[in-house]
């Protein structure tokens, strides 16, 4: 496996990437409407995807002003709550919050944990900063530092946001490595100029051909081996 060498601080993805959001999504659905079938929770699923990513997109386009993830979550929830037929106003704002409620990858919290021995480790989120703060503390994310894009009022994958966590790190961008399941996320990092590092999960966005990223990895231990050789193999903490 190839190393990944010169890199002093390694900013982290949250959703998709250590936390599996379509598992939590689904737990937040089957929660709410408690008879559908996986087919109408897969719909529900899709429906609140669908609402979030084109508002975001909306958002960096400049078709809507900033609206953090807890208004477009509500709005979503709304969404899946007409379609469902739900009406109880404690049952849809409990809905808003399922994205704080994700569960991690199996591997996500040893290898946060093991990466974060040798290395300054940020979580870089589109998330809110409330949300991203009861995600980390139901998942047992541990980070030195977590960065909310709601910061710079934009979301990945604007420059802005990226430069918010090369700022933070206080070294060069290219000694910054930039680690998602999420290939669009890894292109809007290298075009700022950090390191890139492709972790494959189920639904993740998996990179082409003509992706440039200093590494590709089936989970985080084959990232953890690249960024400590000798260290991790041998066993030592």
């Amino acid at each position: 496996m190839a190393e990944i060498r010169d890199i002093e601080v390694v900013v982290f993805d949250v959703l998709g990437t250590l936390v599996d959001e379509s598992s939590g999504l689904r737990a937040a659905m089957r929660e709410a409407v408690p008879m559908s079938d996986a087919a109408t929770v897969d719909a529900l699923v899709t429906l609140w995807q669908r609402h979030c990513g084109r508002e975001q997109q909306r958002v960096q386009q400049g078709h809507r002003p900033y609206a953090g993830t807890a208004v477009i979550d509500a709005e979503a929830a709304q969404r899946v709550a007409e379609q469902a037929g739900i009406d109880d106003p404690a049952v849809v704002g409990r809905l808003a919050t399922a994205g704080q409620r994700l569960p991690p990858w199996d591997d996500s919290v040893a290898g946060l944990g093991r990466l974060a021995r040798r290395f300054p480790v940020i979580g870089l989120s589109n998330a809110s900063r409330t949300a991203l703060l009861r995600l980390n503390a139901h998942a047992g994310l541990c980070w030195h530092q977590a960065l909310s894009a709601e910061t710079v009022r934009a979301y990945k994958p604007a420059p802005e946001v990226y430069r918010l966590a090369v700022d933070t790190a206080g070294c060069p961008p290219e000694r910054v490595l930039m680690v998602a399941a999420h290939a669009w996320d890894l292109r809007g990092a290298r075009a700022v100029g950090l390191r890139t590092a492709y972790v494959r999960r189920p639904a993740g966005d998996p990179p082409t051909g003509s992706d440039d990223f200093d590494g590709r990895f089936d989970g985080l231990d084959q990232l953890v081996g690249a960024l400590t050789p000798g260290q991790v193999a041998s066993g030592s903490p």
